[in-house]
């Protein structure tokens, strides 16, 4: 594993002064040389003047969260992660990397930047809006599901090293640990056991450390990651809505049943309590089933009123 160094360079404006005095000085040397036909002082103003411009190449500007990675010849001689305007050794490869806050969805598909044979750029790195990756759940239901992840560059000598191209790395790791993690939990569960449609908390939790695992050795922190679109795959979408309908048909009717039963007994109990009427039997049988039949009907009752029987 690469380690990352810190590196502090110096300010860069008295160096910049300085390469810029020495090519103002290294023409007035070669002018006053040619003048004075005078050897030395040319050779003076040859020599200073492309070791000035030399040194300007050693300036650098670091923009807030953004850091370099500094290489001499191939060898890793440290990463500044401060801003500001500095001045390293001029012959330093200096590689940018950013260490802002990012952010993708899976599924979508990056375009890297293409540039003409003379270093142009003809087309700008792009990259697609994300679409729902379709797996299977637990149970072999086929889901779409789609996840958001933010994450940002810790570890400069990582990300830079240990990786060929860490935004890919990213974005490969974080789909699969989507699809692993969707694979390990049922769409739906009626036994109160973790799934993806009841749990999103729990499972957004548990995306996020799974991605994390993965993205260690890439110098990568993950902030979070959650689920942005989950469904049902289109060929069952319809047979899973009838079944979903179904089961919320029967939980309501529990309910109106277990709430029927409990005004019927509360209504005997006060009948009894109160001494309003005795009822024997048959007609406590029958009171039931008409309490029943009007609160658990999912329609108006018509009431009967008995006035009686009349007689011949």
């Amino acid at each position: 594993m690469a380690e990352e160094r810190v590196y502090h360079p110096m300010s860069g404006w008295f160096p910049l002064t300085v390469c810029l005095a020495g090519i103002l000085a290294a023409g007035l040397l070669f002018v006053a040389g040619a003048v004075s036909e005078s050897g030395l002082l040319i050779l003076l103003g040859v020599m200073t003047g492309p070791a000035c411009l030399v040194g300007l190449f050693g300036c650098m500007a670091i923009a807030p969260n953004q850091a370099r990675v500094l290489l001499l010849f191939g060898e890793y001689k440290g990463s500044v992660m401060q801003s500001g305007f500095f001045w390293v050794n001029p012959f330093y490869s200096k590689k940018k990397i950013s260490l802002r806050i990012r952010n993708f969805e899976t599924g979508s598909v990056s375009t890297p930047e293409q540039k003409d044979q003379a270093g142009n750029i003809i087309q700008h790195k792009t990259r697609s809006g994300g679409r729902p990756s379709k797996v299977n759940d637990r149970d072999g239901n086929p889901i779409d599901i789609s996840a958001v992840v933010v994450w940002r560059v810790v570890n400069t000598a990582e990300a830079m090293f240990e990786v060929d191209d860490y935004e890919d790395f990213v974005s490969v790791q974080s789909e699969a640990a989507l699809r692993n993690l969707a694979s390990r939990h049922p769409y739906d569960s009626e036994d109160h056991e973790l799934s993806l449609r009841g749990n999103t908390q729990d499972i957004c939790d548990q995306l996020m450390v799974d991605i994390q695992e993965r993205l260690d050795k890439a110098g990568v922190e993950v902030i979070e990651a959650r689920i942005s679109h989950l469904a049902y795959a289109q060929e069952i979408a319809a047979a899973m809505l009838q079944r979903q309908q179904a089961q919320a048909v029967v939980a309501a009717r529990t309910k109106i049943v277990e709430g029927a039963v409990g005004m019927v007994d509360m209504a005997l109990q006060h009948l009894s309590a109160g001494k309003i009427v005795e009822l024997n039997e048959d007609r406590r049988a029958a009171l039931v089933s008409n309490l029943l039949v009007v609160l658990c009907s999912d329609r108006h009752t018509q009431p009967v009123v008995n006035t009686g029987s009349s007689g011949a």
